[in-house]
C-alpha cells in the first residue's frame, strides 16, 4: 500500500485536537454510465449505487474520512466478493481501506478553528472521475468553490502507470523515495514527471504526497457537501470550418477593343491551351487534396468517437498488443468478426480479439466495447481494453484457458479429455443462465446478448463459465417490445420470433433452451453426420417426450451423466420450458435461475412443439399478422 498523503495524516492529527457534534451531510451521486460501489470509512461502509442514483451519507460523530468508488465488482448475498479497483478486503461494508488505484475524497470537519479541510487526492492513483463541491456548489461566505476532476484521466495514462481498471500512482508501481516523498525524498519532495501528468490532467487535485497548499480546500464547519462520480463535463467541440470556396474572377464587363495583330492571335492560340492545362491541374490538385483531408477526418473522427468511452479500462496502442501476442502468432480462435490470439501484458495473460474491417463494423465495435466496459459479473468475459487506432480494430477480454465449451461437451474422437460430468455441466448451465439474468433483470437496461452458443461460452480452469462476444448485442428500454429489425445471431440457436422481427430478452432463453440440451445429449443441435432422422436435436427431443423417451438423449459416452438419469431429465424439463415456440410462455432468466437453485420448479404445463415447420403452425402464437414466413429451417432447425 503506498504512502497517505501528508494531507491526510495531518488531518487524522487534528481529529485528536479538537471536534465538532455536528453532523455533516454528504450527497453522493454517480453519474457513471455504469454501477459504481461508493465506500467510506471509518463511517458509511460500503453499498452498490447504480448508474444516475444517489446516497445520502451523515458522518455522525465523525471529524475525518475518505470516501472513494469502487469499479468491477460482484458480490454475493452474503456481502463478500471482489472489485476490480478500490476493493477493500472483498467486503461490501468496507472496513479497510480501499487497494489501489482508487481516486480519493480526503475531508475533515470541524478543526480547531471550526472550519472544514477536504480534497481530492491521487496519492493512490485514479479510477474515476470526481467533483468535491461545498452545497451551493459555488460556495459561500469564506466557502472553498470546491475541487473538481472531470477528466477520464485512464484513457490518457502513462504507458507504465495503466492498471485494469484505472491508473497507477507512481509510488504504487516503482516504490521509490522520490516518487512517494519517504526516506530520503521525506522533506524535500517534489513533483515529478508523473505527478506532473496528474496535475496537468486535473489542477485542483493533491497529486503528490507533499503537493502545495493550493490542492487543499476550507469552508466553515457544518457546510454540507455533494460529491458527483463522472461529472458531466463540457465536451462539445466546435466544428471546424469548412474550406473556403476558391475565389472568384474579376468581373468582366466591356472594354475597348482594338484590332489584334497577327502575332497576338499566335500568342493567344497558344496560350489558350496551355492555360486550359493548368487550370485543370488546379482543380484535379484540390479536389485529390479535399479527398485526403476527409479521409484523414474520418479517421480522427472514428478515434475521437472511441476516446473517451466511459466504463472501459485500458485504451491500448497497436504496437502494444502487437508485442503482448508476439505479432499474433497463437491464434485460439477465428469468428464472425475476427480471430482471436492469446497475449502477455506484464503478468496478465490475455486474449486480444483482432477485428476484421470487413465482418465488424463500426457500429457493432462500438456496441461490444461500450456495452462489456459499462458491466461487470462474474458470470461475464470480462474487457480489459481496446485498441481503435487507423484502420485497427482490437479488444483485449481476459483469457480463459479451457477456451470455450463447444470443446467440452462434442464427442470428438481426437480428444483424449474424458467427457464431463452431471456435476460440472450443470454448474456451468447454472453459470450461463445468472450471466443471463444480470444482463436481462440487472442492467440500467435490459440487455439482449442475441448469440448465446457453446462457442461464446468460456471456462476457466476450474470449469466456471462466463459469456462472450458481445458484438450482436442490444440495449433494449423496458417498456419497448419489438427492438430488433434485422436477424442476427447463428443459425440453430435462432428463437422462432425472429420471423417476425419482434425480438426481445427472450430470445436468449430460447437459444439457452437449445445449449441446454446440447450440454446434455453431447451433440450439435445441427449434426449433418447423423442419420436423417437425427440430424435436429431439438427435433428430436419433440420426438422422445412424446414417446416417454427422454433419457435416449442423455449423453451415452458419460457414465456419470448415466447414473444421474432423472436429474438430468428434470434439467431436460427446464429446457423445454425454454423453447416454447411463444415467447410469453417461456420463463424470464431470473425464474431459471431460481429453478437451477431448488427455490422454484419449472412450468410443466408446456405445449411439447418447440420447432415452427409452417407459417399456419408460427401462426398460432399470434405473432404474425401478414406475409408468409421462411419455414423454421432458416432460424432453430437444420438448414
Amino acid at each position: 500500500m503506498p504512502a497517505s498523503s501528508a494531507l491526510f495524516l495531518l488531518l487524522h492529527l487534528l481529529l485528536f485536537l479538537a471536534a465538532t457534534g455536528e453532523a455533516t451531510t454528504f450527497s453522493i451521486t454517480n453519474g457513471c454510465p455504469y454501477t459504481i460501489w461508493p465506500a467510506a470509512l471509518p463511517i458509511g461502509g460500503g453499498m452498490q449505487l447504480d448508474s444516475g442514483k444517489q446516497w445520502t451519507l451523515n458522518t455522525g460523530d465523525t471529524n475525518t474520512t475518505r470516501l472513494w468508488a469502487r469499479t468491477g465488482c460482484s458480490f454475493d448475498g452474503n456481502g463478500t466478493g471482489t472489485c476490480q479497483t478500490g476493493d477493500c478486503g472483498g467486503l461490501l461494508a468496507c472496513k479497510a481501506n480501499g487497494r489501489p488505484p482508487n481516486t480519493i475524497a480526503e475531508f475533515a470537519l470541524g478543526r480547531p478553528s471550526n472550519r472544514d479541510f477536504f480534497d481530492i487526492s491521487f496519492v493512490e492513483g485514479f479510477n474515476v472521475p470526481m467533483d468535491f463541491l461545498p452545497e451551493p456548489a459555488k460556495g459561500g461566505p469564506g466557502c472553498s468553490k470546491g475541487p473538481r476532476c472531470g477528466a477520464n484521466i485512464t484513457v490518457q495514462c502513462p504507458t507504465s502507470l495503466k492498471a485494469p481498471g484505472g491508473c497507477n500512482s507512481p509510488c504504487t508501481v516503482f516504490r521509490q523515495d522520490r516518487y512517494c516523498c519517504t526516506g530520503s525524498a521525506a522533506n524535500n519532495c517534489s513533483t515529478t514527471d508523473y505527478s506532473g501528468y496528474f496535475k496537468k490532467m486535473c489542477p485542483d487535485a493533491y497529486s503528490y504526497p507533499r503537493d502545495d497548499a493550493t490542492s487543499i480546500f476550507s469552508c466553515p464547519a457544518g457546510t454540507n457537501y455533494k460529491v458527483v462520480f463522472c461529472p458531466l463535463t463540457n465536451q462539445a467541440v466546435p466544428p471546424s470550418p469548412l474550406p473556403e470556396s476558391p475565389a472568384g474572377g474579376t468581373p468582366v464587363g466591356p472594354t475597348t477593343m482594338k484590332p489584334r495583330s497577327s502575332t497576338a492571335r499566335t500568342v493567344a492560340a497558344i496560350l489558350a491551351p496551355v492555360g486550359g492545362f493548368i487550370f485543370l491541374f488546379i482543380v484535379a490538385f484540390y479536389l485529390c487534396k479535399r479527398r485526403i483531408q476527409r479521409r484523414r477526418e474520418t479517421d480522427e473522427e472514428e478515434e475521437e468517437e472511441f476516446g473517451e468511452l466511459q466504463g472501459t479500462p485500458v485504451r491500448f496502442t497497436f504496437e502494444q498488443l502487437r508485442a503482448a501476442t508476439e505479432q499474433f502468432a497463437d491464434k485460439l480462435g477465428e469468428g464472425g468478426f475476427g480471430s482471436v490470439f492469446k497475449g502477455q501484458f506484464g503478468n496478465e495473460r490475455i486474449a486480444v480479439k483482432r477485428l476484421d474491417r470487413t465482418g465488424q463494423g463500426k457500429r457493432e465495435f462500438s456496441a461490444e466495447v461500450q456495452t462489456i466496459g459499462s458491466i461487470h459479473h462474474i458470470n461475464l468475459v470480462r474487457l480489459i481494453g481496446f485498441c481503435a487506432e487507423k484502420s485497427h480494430r482490437l479488444l483485449v477480454y481476459e483469457y480463459m484457458p479451457k477456451g470455450s465449451l463447444d470443446r467440452w461437451i462434442y464427442c470428438r474422437h481426437e480428444d483424449d479429455a474424458p467427457p464431463l460430468g452431471w456435476n460440472t455441466r450443470c454448474k456451468i448451465i447454472t453459470h450461463i443462465a445468472k450471466g443471463l439474468s444480470y444482463l436481462h433483470e440487472e442492467c440500467t437496461k435490459r440487455i439482449a446478448h442475441l448469440d448465446v452458443k457453446p462457442q461464446n461460452i468460456l471456462l476457466d480452469d476450474d470449469f466456471n463459465a462466463k459469456l462472450s462476444d458481445f458484438g450482436l448485442c442490444k440495449l433494449i428500454d423496458r417498456d419497448m417490445s419489438q427492438v430488433v429489425t434485422r436477424m442476427r445471431g447463428t443459425p440453430g440457436y435462432l428463437a422462432p420470433e425472429w420471423l417476425t422481427s419482434q425480438i426481445t430478452e427472450k430470445a436468449d432463453i430460447y437459444s439457452f433452451g437449445v445449449v441446454v440440451m446440447e450440454i446434455i445429449s453431447g451433440r450439435k443441435n445441427l449434426d449433418t453426420s447423423r442419420s436423417e432422422e437425427s440430424i435436429h436435436l431439438i427435433t428430436l427431443l419433440e420426438e422422445k417426450v412424446k414417446s416417454d423417451r427422454l433419457v435416449d438423449l442423455i449423453d451415452n459416452n458419460s457414465n456419470d451423466m448415466q447414473a444421474h438419469k432423472q436429474d438430468v431429465i428434470q434439467m431436460m424439463m427446464l429446457a423445454m420450458w425454454c423453447l416454447q415456440i411463444d415467447c410469453k410462455k417461456r420463463p424470464k432468466m431470473f425464474e431459471v435461475v431460481k429453478v437451477l437453485d431448488g427455490t422454484m420448479t419449472a412450468d410443466l404445463n408446456i405445449e411439447h412443439n418447440f420447432v415452427v415447420t409452417t407459417s399456419a403452425n408460427f401462426r398460432s402464437t399470434g405473432n404474425v399478422s401478414s406475409s408468409d414466413p421462411p419455414l423454421a429451417s432458416d432460424v432453430s432447425g437444420p438448414r
